[in-house]
Protein backbone atom coordinates (compact mmCIF):
# COMPACT_ATOMS: atom_id res chain seq x y z
CA UNK A 1 0.00 0.00 0.00
CA UNK A 2 1.26 3.48 -0.88
CA UNK A 3 2.20 5.03 2.50
CA UNK A 4 1.84 8.69 1.50
CA UNK A 5 -1.36 10.69 1.40
CA UNK A 6 -0.43 12.43 -1.80
CA UNK A 7 2.45 12.89 -4.23
CA UNK A 8 2.43 15.41 -7.05
CA UNK A 9 4.89 15.28 -9.93
CA UNK A 10 4.42 17.91 -12.60
CA UNK A 11 6.32 19.83 -15.20
CA UNK A 12 6.43 23.41 -13.94
CA UNK A 13 4.33 25.59 -16.25
CA UNK A 14 6.75 28.53 -15.94
CA UNK A 15 10.11 26.73 -15.66
CA UNK A 16 9.58 23.43 -17.45
CA UNK A 17 11.40 21.67 -14.61
CA UNK A 18 10.12 18.72 -12.55
CA UNK A 19 8.26 20.02 -9.50
CA UNK A 20 7.58 17.40 -6.83
CA UNK A 21 5.49 17.80 -3.68
CA UNK A 22 5.03 14.82 -1.36
CA UNK A 23 2.62 14.83 1.59
CA UNK A 24 3.24 11.91 3.89
CA UNK A 25 0.66 12.64 6.58
CA UNK A 26 -1.74 15.28 7.88
CA UNK A 27 -3.01 13.15 10.77
CA UNK A 28 -1.47 15.49 13.37
CA UNK A 29 -2.16 18.66 11.38
CA UNK A 30 -1.08 20.35 8.12
CA UNK A 31 2.08 18.91 6.65
CA UNK A 32 5.31 20.93 6.69
CA UNK A 33 8.69 20.38 5.09
CA UNK A 34 11.46 22.13 3.20
CA UNK A 35 11.86 22.98 -0.47
CA UNK A 36 14.95 21.30 -1.90
CA UNK A 37 16.53 22.44 -5.18
CA UNK A 38 19.08 19.92 -6.38
CA UNK A 39 20.43 18.13 -9.42
CA UNK A 40 19.52 14.43 -9.65
CA UNK A 41 20.31 11.73 -12.23
CA UNK A 42 16.59 11.82 -13.12
CA UNK A 43 13.27 13.12 -11.85
CA UNK A 44 12.51 9.67 -10.43
CA UNK A 45 15.44 10.11 -8.04
CA UNK A 46 14.00 13.45 -6.96
CA UNK A 47 10.65 11.77 -6.31
CA UNK A 48 12.30 9.03 -4.24
CA UNK A 49 14.08 11.70 -2.19
CA UNK A 50 10.83 13.62 -1.63
CA UNK A 51 9.04 10.48 -0.48
CA UNK A 52 11.81 9.54 1.95
CA UNK A 53 12.24 13.05 3.32
CA UNK A 54 8.52 13.68 3.79
CA UNK A 55 8.13 10.44 5.74
CA UNK A 56 11.09 11.41 7.93
CA UNK A 57 9.46 14.79 8.49
CA UNK A 58 6.35 13.14 9.93
CA UNK A 59 8.55 11.37 12.47
CA UNK A 60 10.46 14.57 13.18
CA UNK A 61 7.28 16.51 13.90
CA UNK A 62 5.88 13.76 16.12
CA UNK A 63 9.08 13.50 18.17
CA UNK A 64 9.24 17.28 18.52
CA UNK A 65 5.61 17.39 19.67
CA UNK A 66 4.56 19.60 16.76
CA UNK A 67 0.94 19.61 15.52
CA UNK A 68 2.03 18.85 11.96
CA UNK A 69 2.68 16.00 9.59
CA UNK A 70 5.48 15.61 7.09
CA UNK A 71 5.83 16.91 3.56
CA UNK A 72 8.58 17.85 1.12
CA UNK A 73 9.11 19.85 -2.04
CA UNK A 74 11.82 18.83 -4.50
CA UNK A 75 12.70 20.86 -7.58
CA UNK A 76 14.92 18.88 -9.94
CA UNK A 77 17.36 21.32 -11.55
CA UNK A 78 20.05 21.13 -14.20
CA UNK A 79 23.58 21.86 -12.92
CA UNK A 80 23.76 25.10 -14.92
CA UNK A 81 20.33 26.58 -14.10
CA UNK A 82 19.91 30.26 -14.95
CA UNK A 83 18.61 32.76 -12.42
CA UNK A 84 15.48 33.34 -14.50
CA UNK A 85 14.68 29.62 -14.65
CA UNK A 86 15.42 29.27 -10.95
CA UNK A 87 12.92 32.02 -10.11
CA UNK A 88 10.35 30.45 -12.41
CA UNK A 89 10.83 27.08 -10.70
CA UNK A 90 10.25 28.64 -7.27
CA UNK A 91 7.06 30.23 -8.65
CA UNK A 92 6.00 26.80 -9.92
CA UNK A 93 6.56 25.33 -6.47
CA UNK A 94 4.46 28.10 -4.93
CA UNK A 95 1.65 27.54 -7.41
CA UNK A 96 1.63 23.80 -6.70
CA UNK A 97 1.58 24.35 -2.94
CA UNK A 98 -1.24 26.89 -3.24
CA UNK A 99 -3.35 24.37 -5.13
CA UNK A 100 -3.17 22.09 -2.07
CA UNK A 101 -5.33 24.55 -0.14
CA UNK A 102 -3.29 24.69 3.08
CA UNK A 103 -2.64 20.97 3.45
CA UNK A 104 1.11 21.67 3.22
CA UNK A 105 3.50 24.57 3.84
CA UNK A 106 7.17 24.75 2.88
CA UNK A 107 10.38 26.34 4.12
CA UNK A 108 14.08 26.31 3.14
CA UNK A 109 16.10 23.17 2.57
CA UNK A 110 19.20 22.21 0.57
CA UNK A 111 19.63 24.72 -2.24
CA UNK A 112 17.15 27.30 -0.93
CA UNK A 113 17.06 30.02 1.72
CA UNK A 114 14.84 32.71 3.25
CA UNK A 115 14.95 34.95 0.17
CA UNK A 116 13.68 32.06 -1.93
CA UNK A 117 10.72 31.72 0.41
CA UNK A 118 9.77 35.29 -0.58
CA UNK A 119 9.68 34.19 -4.21
CA UNK A 120 7.56 31.15 -3.38
CA UNK A 121 5.42 33.50 -1.30
CA UNK A 122 4.50 35.42 -4.44
CA UNK A 123 2.33 32.44 -5.34
CA UNK A 124 1.19 31.14 -1.92
CA UNK A 125 0.87 32.14 1.73
CA UNK A 126 1.78 28.60 2.83
CA UNK A 127 5.48 29.28 3.31
CA UNK A 128 7.70 29.97 6.31
CA UNK A 129 11.26 31.03 7.18
CA UNK A 130 10.97 34.19 5.13
CA UNK A 131 13.48 36.95 6.03
CA UNK A 132 12.97 38.63 9.39
CA UNK A 133 12.54 41.99 7.64
CA UNK A 134 9.59 40.47 5.78
CA UNK A 135 7.94 39.25 8.96
CA UNK A 136 9.34 35.72 8.93
CA UNK A 137 11.64 33.80 11.25
CA UNK A 138 14.59 34.10 8.88
CA UNK A 139 17.39 31.63 8.28
CA UNK A 140 16.63 28.31 9.97
CA UNK A 141 20.29 27.21 10.09
CA UNK A 142 21.16 28.86 13.46
CA UNK A 143 18.32 27.02 15.19
CA UNK A 144 19.16 23.75 13.42
CA UNK A 145 22.79 24.12 14.52
CA UNK A 146 21.75 24.96 18.10
CA UNK A 147 19.53 21.88 18.20
CA UNK A 148 22.40 19.77 16.87
CA UNK A 149 24.68 20.99 19.66
CA UNK A 150 22.00 20.18 22.25
CA UNK A 151 21.76 16.70 20.72
CA UNK A 152 25.55 16.25 20.74
CA UNK A 153 25.69 17.11 24.44
CA UNK A 154 22.97 14.55 25.14
CA UNK A 155 24.68 11.92 23.00
CA UNK A 156 28.02 12.46 24.74
CA UNK A 157 26.36 12.23 28.15
CA UNK A 158 24.76 8.89 27.29
CA UNK A 159 27.73 7.45 25.43
CA UNK A 160 30.68 8.84 27.39
CA UNK A 161 29.19 9.83 30.74
CA UNK A 162 29.52 13.61 30.37
CA UNK A 163 27.89 16.30 28.20
CA UNK A 164 31.15 18.30 28.19
CA UNK A 165 32.02 18.73 24.50
CA UNK A 166 35.55 19.90 25.31
CA UNK A 167 36.41 16.35 26.39
CA UNK A 168 35.51 14.81 23.05
CA UNK A 169 36.70 14.76 19.43
CA UNK A 170 34.44 15.30 16.41
CA UNK A 171 34.56 15.03 12.62
CA UNK A 172 32.10 17.33 10.84
CA UNK A 173 31.32 16.20 7.29
CA UNK A 174 29.70 19.01 5.30
CA UNK A 175 30.24 22.74 5.79
CA UNK A 176 27.05 24.23 4.42
CA UNK A 177 24.98 26.76 6.34
CA UNK A 178 24.27 24.34 9.18
CA UNK A 179 27.47 22.29 9.18
CA UNK A 180 29.71 25.36 9.29
CA UNK A 181 27.76 26.71 12.28
CA UNK A 182 27.97 23.38 14.08
CA UNK A 183 31.72 23.28 13.51
CA UNK A 184 32.11 26.80 14.86
CA UNK A 185 30.01 26.05 17.96
CA UNK A 186 32.03 22.89 18.63
CA UNK A 187 35.27 24.83 18.24
CA UNK A 188 34.02 27.54 20.59
CA UNK A 189 33.14 24.83 23.14
CA UNK A 190 36.74 23.62 23.09
CA UNK A 191 36.14 20.34 21.26
CA UNK A 192 38.88 18.65 19.26
CA UNK A 193 37.75 18.95 15.68
CA UNK A 194 38.38 17.93 12.09
CA UNK A 195 36.18 19.18 9.26
CA UNK A 196 35.54 18.23 5.65
CA UNK A 197 33.51 19.23 2.59
CA UNK A 198 33.51 18.34 -1.09
CA UNK A 199 34.02 22.05 -1.80
CA UNK A 200 37.65 22.93 -1.04
CA UNK A 201 36.70 26.63 -1.01
CA UNK A 202 34.87 26.07 2.29
CA UNK A 203 38.07 24.98 4.01
CA UNK A 204 38.46 27.09 7.19
CA UNK A 205 41.99 28.30 7.98
CA UNK A 206 41.66 27.78 11.73
CA UNK A 207 40.32 24.18 11.70
CA UNK A 208 42.01 20.90 10.84
CA UNK A 209 40.92 19.71 7.41
CA UNK A 210 40.45 16.12 6.30
CA UNK A 211 39.69 14.79 2.83
CA UNK A 212 35.97 13.95 2.40
CA UNK A 213 36.81 10.37 1.40
CA UNK A 214 38.69 9.91 4.67
CA UNK A 215 36.22 11.70 6.95
CA UNK A 216 34.15 8.58 7.54
CA UNK A 217 37.28 6.80 8.75
CA UNK A 218 38.37 9.60 11.09
CA UNK A 219 39.52 8.31 14.47
CA UNK A 220 37.20 10.50 16.56
CA UNK A 221 34.62 10.05 19.28
CA UNK A 222 31.70 11.39 17.24
CA UNK A 223 31.03 11.68 13.51
CA UNK A 224 28.75 14.61 12.61
CA UNK A 225 27.09 14.14 9.18
CA UNK A 226 26.01 17.57 7.94
CA UNK A 227 25.74 17.08 4.17
CA UNK A 228 23.42 15.08 1.92
CA UNK A 229 21.77 11.85 3.08
CA UNK A 230 22.47 8.20 2.36
CA UNK A 231 25.94 8.38 3.90
CA UNK A 232 25.64 5.32 6.14
CA UNK A 233 25.46 2.10 4.17
CA UNK A 234 26.47 -1.54 4.42
CA UNK A 235 29.68 -0.54 2.63
CA UNK A 236 30.57 2.51 4.76
CA UNK A 237 29.64 1.24 8.25
CA UNK A 238 32.59 -1.21 8.42
CA UNK A 239 34.96 1.73 7.73
CA UNK A 240 33.80 3.73 10.74
CA UNK A 241 36.26 4.33 13.59
CA UNK A 242 34.00 6.60 15.66
CA UNK A 243 31.98 5.46 18.68
CA UNK A 244 28.90 7.59 18.05
CA UNK A 245 27.16 9.53 15.27
CA UNK A 246 24.88 12.56 15.45
CA UNK A 247 24.39 15.26 12.87
CA UNK A 248 21.86 17.50 11.12
CA UNK A 249 21.93 15.76 7.72
CA UNK A 250 18.56 14.23 6.81
CA UNK A 251 18.12 10.57 5.85
CA UNK A 252 21.61 9.50 6.90
CA UNK A 253 20.80 5.79 6.56
CA UNK A 254 20.49 4.35 3.07
CA UNK A 255 17.93 1.86 4.42
CA UNK A 256 16.35 0.97 7.76
CA UNK A 257 18.51 -2.14 8.20
CA UNK A 258 21.67 -0.04 8.40
CA UNK A 259 20.63 1.00 11.93
CA UNK A 260 21.09 -2.65 12.95
CA UNK A 261 24.55 -2.71 11.39
CA UNK A 262 25.59 0.34 13.41
CA UNK A 263 24.17 -1.20 16.58
CA UNK A 264 26.01 -4.48 15.98
CA UNK A 265 29.25 -2.57 15.43
CA UNK A 266 28.82 -0.72 18.72
CA UNK A 267 28.30 2.70 17.15
CA UNK A 268 25.57 4.73 18.86
CA UNK A 269 23.58 6.53 16.16
CA UNK A 270 21.33 9.44 17.13
CA UNK A 271 18.41 9.46 14.66
CA UNK A 272 18.53 12.51 12.43
CA UNK A 273 14.79 13.04 12.83
CA UNK A 274 15.55 14.19 16.38
CA UNK A 275 18.91 15.90 15.86
CA UNK A 276 17.91 18.08 12.91
CA UNK A 277 14.58 19.37 14.24
CA UNK A 278 15.79 22.74 15.57
CA UNK A 279 15.00 24.76 12.46
CA UNK A 280 11.45 23.54 12.11
CA UNK A 281 10.79 23.84 15.85
CA UNK A 282 11.94 27.47 15.81
CA UNK A 283 10.12 28.41 12.61
CA UNK A 284 6.77 26.96 13.63
CA UNK A 285 7.05 28.46 17.13
CA UNK A 286 7.80 31.96 15.83
CA UNK A 287 5.70 32.09 12.66
CA UNK A 288 2.78 29.76 13.31
CA UNK A 289 2.32 30.09 17.08
CA UNK A 290 3.75 33.59 17.73
CA UNK A 291 6.13 32.41 20.46
CA UNK A 292 8.84 34.77 21.70
CA UNK A 293 12.41 34.15 20.45
CA UNK A 294 13.42 33.11 23.98
CA UNK A 295 10.59 30.59 24.18
CA UNK A 296 11.46 29.24 20.73
CA UNK A 297 15.11 28.85 21.74
CA UNK A 298 14.06 26.94 24.87
CA UNK A 299 11.98 24.59 22.74
CA UNK A 300 14.99 23.95 20.50
CA UNK A 301 17.12 23.13 23.56
CA UNK A 302 14.60 20.42 24.48
CA UNK A 303 15.99 18.37 21.61
CA UNK A 304 18.66 17.25 24.08
CA UNK A 305 16.02 15.97 26.50
CA UNK A 306 14.11 14.22 23.70
CA UNK A 307 17.25 12.49 22.48
CA UNK A 308 18.31 11.46 25.99
CA UNK A 309 14.91 9.85 26.58
CA UNK A 310 15.11 8.01 23.26
CA UNK A 311 18.69 6.78 23.74
CA UNK A 312 18.03 5.60 27.29
CA UNK A 313 14.93 3.73 26.11
CA UNK A 314 16.94 2.02 23.38
CA UNK A 315 19.67 1.20 25.90
CA UNK A 316 17.22 -0.41 28.32
CA UNK A 317 15.61 -2.49 25.60
CA UNK A 318 18.87 -3.42 23.88
CA UNK A 319 17.70 -2.13 20.48
CA UNK A 320 19.00 0.48 18.04
CA UNK A 321 17.63 3.98 18.72
CA UNK A 322 15.88 3.88 15.34
CA UNK A 323 13.79 0.97 16.54
CA UNK A 324 12.99 2.82 19.75
CA UNK A 325 11.53 5.60 17.56
CA UNK A 326 9.21 3.07 15.93
CA UNK A 327 8.15 1.88 19.38
CA UNK A 328 7.63 5.47 20.58
CA UNK A 329 5.48 6.38 17.59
Amino acid sequence: MFPHQRAIVRRGPESGLPIIVAIHSTARGPAIGGCRMATYPGWQDGLADALRLSAAMTTKCALAGLPHGGGKTVIVTPPDISEATRTAALHDAGTTIEELGGAYATGPDVGTGPDDMLIIGERTDHVFCRPVAAGGSGDSSPATAAGTIAALRALCDVRFGSPDLSRRSFAVLGLGRVGARVARLLSDAGARLVVSDIDEAKRPDEMEWIDPDKCLEADVDVLVPAAMGGLLTAQTVPRLRCRAIAGPANNQLDRDGTAELLHDRGVLWAPDAVVSAGGIINATAVELRNETPARAAALVERIGDTLTTLLRKAEREGVPPARAIAITN
